[in-house]
């Protein structure tokens, strides 16, 4: 079996290919893939991840929506102040509208419960 002698380029070559693939494995590194690997592999731990993402999510979600509902009723509290006959005219009639819904669904008892 006649083996050649390593010439400078093929040297160079194999160093080049060398080198790529130790940055393709610090690549694959970073990205974390074998935890999720790891995980795919384990759906209990997927699944418990996955449930805490979501009570997180959800959390976040309610927290938002409550910051968002308080500064809009904010905005309109300082519109009724301003009393713009519009926009007034337009709150109050919301306002008797959820006061009336309120006074049917208290006094609106369904027959035979109590």
């Amino acid at each position: 079996m006649d083996e050649k002698p390593e010439t400078k380029s093929d040297r160079g070559l194999l160093e080049d290919i060398s080198a790529k693939l130790d940055d393709l494995s610090v690549a694959m590194e970073k990205t974390g893939i074998t935890e999720y690997v790891d995980m795919v592999h384990n759906p209990r731990r997927l699944l418990f991840v996955n449930f805490w993402i979501g009570v997180v999510r959800g959390f976040g979600m309610a927290i938002g929506f409550t910051l968002l509902a308080a500064l809009v009723i904010y905005l309109l509290q300082r519109l009724v102040v301003i009393n713009m006959p519009l926009i007034g005219d337009f709150i109050a009639e919301i306002i008797e509208i959820v006061q009336n819904q309120i006074y049917t669904d208290v006094f609106h008892l369904p027959q035979g419960k109590i």
